[in-house]
């Protein structure tokens, strides 16, 4: 709209109508200002859940907002006990950004040993693990809903 309105013209709401009908967006995305997009959340700050059974500590950085099914947490792991996790609900999908140290993860039966820098990804609406082998194993999880 902004672009319009600087190159002169004026829409009229009919046509910003028509236009968010073809575009298919709602009207007031084309007549309201962006909102910023931009969030930070500094290393060792958010909210954290701990297992009460192994030393997995999992900090949400982004909560899946209305429309969008994924979740993403920075997890610290250290070596011990494995944290065996449930099957989330299905078609659910598990992507793994291992950032330092070692993890054995994945469904049952299907575990891959990751390093600094490797990516997996699994489902996750079946048992699945993660185990640190390395001191200071860190991780960042995405969950994808379907």
């Amino acid at each position: 709209l902004s672009q319009l309105e600087a190159a002169g013209g004026n829409p009229s709401m009919e046509t910003l109508w028509a236009l968010a009908v073809a575009l298919g967006v709602p009207f007031s995305a084309l007549v309201e200002p962006p909102t910023p997009m931009v969030q930070v959340i500094r290393a060792g700050e958010g909210p954290t859940v701990r297992s009460d059974r192994s030393s997995y500590v999992a900090t949400l950085l982004s909560a899946s907002p209305p429309g969008a099914r994924r979740d993403i947490y920075a997890v610290d792991l250290e070596p011990g006990t494995a944290r065996a996790s449930d099957p989330h609900i299905p078609g659910t999908v598990e992507h793994i950004v291992v950032s330092a140290g070692r993890v054995t993860a994945g469904p049952e039966g299907e575990e891959a040993e990751l390093g600094a820098g490797d990516y997996m990804a699994y489902r996750g609406d079946v048992p699945h693990r993660y185990e640190a082998l390395e001191p200071g194993t860190k991780f960042v999880l995405i969950m994808q809903h379907v």
